[in-house]
């Protein structure tokens, strides 16, 4: 049987699966709070099997062991970054975001301030975010079939991107947060299977000698010793001192991302306790962790037994350096049969990922139109909680579609890189807005809205006026050169906008509810009355 055909078998078992799994779940979605937040059912076992489903993307998965085949050490600090982030997530918001909110980050922000206008902005921000990080998953998927299929033109990658929107939307629409939740923990548990199987296969190859791996990496990258220390992507010589401001940058939006990512955020929801909310982030550490080490073998391996040169022929991006590992050390270990089988196994547990992923996302700005920006801002808290959810379903419609398009658009970047530029947004726009939510007590509304909008709009204009969008062989436009922009990530920049933005929005407000802060001050902190929270 060809890869091909194999690749095919398995993607359609697992597409039916997940269905299954997602028709299954939607006879028990009967309200909102069962669309939005499972219920509040999950342990936080189960909820942190699912945050790690929903955190190790595409781009994870294809992108980080992508860069470091093609950049080496420099393409690690993807994976450091992803992973310290979660500590920021655990240690500033997981459990009081949890604590004082229902459905999404706006029932935190808009609970001691004026809820349409806050309200207003963070259903904007969190549906710009979203489809961000959507972005990334499409191109992956792209890139993912066209490898295995043998799909080379644009137009058949459209197609296939095309075809995983439709089913992200199907998921959606049909299972809310529970079947999106069980989704996400199968894949998880099939994604560190796969990931841990490839790695000791790898290691096995070199003897469970690292330095073997890492010497045969840097000899077959062509690029010599210098694949093993940094300044081959970021930091360059011929980059000057703008390069160095970019990995600095780079690192900002990585690092304090995670705490303003709306789907990472509405998972804190779905567990009934404040301490299940804590268990849920540190079983998430875990797999993460694990994983993240797991793609330093990854990429390293890509290069040492495929070669940099063959893997940025498949895809400039290096999105498929992974599923080219599983098949070279498949035929080394098993022949050509062992490689096919490897290959379609792989690339149908990243295909898992790519769509777990894009549902949840789906979710978190669907729920946001509808719960934020429906319910509180048009109808004024006058939406049933059927009105809601059909709303809700309506916008992942239209969400889909967008990413659709874009993605198509995108399909030449690589996809760790986009979900970086998602970070940025996250951090310039969200992140400010929630930590003064939960820790300044003179916060208020002018300066919850200046700090998302600051954010929100200064990295969006960094980012169109960058080499990512026009300038440069890899960006959206090649043909073009608008960018006056020197960095390829704006954190460094918008980051601080952000927060300067919220203080002077505040100082220049007199608005200021001190009983409300008390009253939201005692929530976070202890949980009290979070169940009846509605945000007015």
């Amino acid at each position: 049987m060809s890869s091909e055909a194999l690749s095919t078998i398995l993607f359609l078992l697992f597409v039916a699966a997940t269905l299954g799994i997602t028709f299954w779940a939607s006879r028990n979605t009967k309200d909102a709070t069962d669309f939005y937040a499972g219920g509040r059912s999950f342990s936080g076992a189960q909820n942190g099997l699912a945050i790690g489903g929903d955190y190790m993307s595409a781009a994870s998965f294809l992108g980080i062991a992508g860069i470091i085949a093609l950049s080496g050490y420099d393409g690690f600090l993807y994976s450091i970054g992803f992973l310290v982030a979660w500590l920021v997530a655990l240690l500033l918001v997981a459990e009081l975001m949890r604590n004082s909110g229902k459905f999404t980050m706006a029932d935190v922000l808009a609970f001691r301030m004026s809820p349409r206008p806050v309200r207003t902005a963070a259903g904007v921000s969190t549906i710009t975010v979203s489809i961000f990080y959507l972005l990334a998953q499409m191109v992956g998927a792209g890139a993912l079939v066209g490898l295995l299929l043998g799909i080379t033109s644009p137009v058949g990658k459209a197609l296939t991107i095309v075809g995983v929107g439709v089913l992200m939307i199907v998921y959606v629409v049909v299972g809310g947060m529970k079947g999106t939740t069980w989704v996400q923990i199968v894949k998880a548990v099939l994604l560190m299977t796969g990931a841990a199987l490839i790695t000791l296969l790898v290691l096995g190859r070199f003897g469970f000698n690292l330095s073997a791996l890492l010497g045969e990496a840097a000899a077959q990258s062509g690029k010599g010793n210098s694949f093993l220390i940094p300044g081959l992507r970021y930091g360059t010589e011929a980059q000057g001192i703008a390069g160095k401001i970019d990995l600095i940058s780079l690192g900002l939006a990585l690092v304090l991302g995670t705490a303003g990512l709306p789907h990472i955020l509405i998972r804190f929801y779905t567990v009934p306790t404040a301490k299940d909310a804590r268990k849920s982030v540190l079983w998430g550490i875990g797999i993460i962790g694990i994983f993240y080490l797991l793609t330093l073998v990854l990429g390293f391996g890509a290069a040492a037994l495929v070669g940099s040169d063959t893997i940025a022929a498949s895809d400039k991006g290096g999105n498929t350096a992974a599923p080219l590992l599983a098949q070279a050390v498949g035929q080394q270990l098993f022949g050509t049969v062992g490689g096919t089988i490897l290959l379609a196994v792989i690339a149908a547990v990243a295909f898992a990922t790519i769509l777990a992923v894009v549902a949840g996302l789906t979710l978190a700005s669907s729920s946001s139109f509808a719960h934020d920006l429906y319910a509180h801002v048009f109808k004024r808290g006058r939406a049933t909680d059927q009105e809601q959810v059909l709303v809700a379903r309506i916008a992942a419609f239209v969400i889909g579609a967008v990413a659709i398009g874009l993605g198509i658009l995108a399909q030449s970047l690589n996809v760790a890189f986009l979900v970086a530029l998602a970070f940025a947004v996250a951090a310039s726009g969200n992140l400010p807005a929630i930590l003064y939510s939960l820790f300044w007590r003179r916060f208020n509304t002018a300066g919850a809205v200046s700090a998302i909008y600051g954010g929100l709009v200064s990295a969006l204009l960094l980012v169109i006026f960058s080499p990512v969008v026009s300038g440069s062989e890899t960006a959206l436009f090649p043909g073009a050169d608008f960018a006056w922009f020197p960095l390829s990530n704006p954190g460094i920049v918008s980051i601080p906008i952000g927060f300067v933005a919220g203080w002077l929005g505040t100082i220049l407000s007199k608005e200021y509810n001190a009983s409300k802060y008390a009253e939201m001050e005692v929530r976070s902190l202890t949980g009290v009355g979070a169940e009846k929270a509605t945000g007015h």
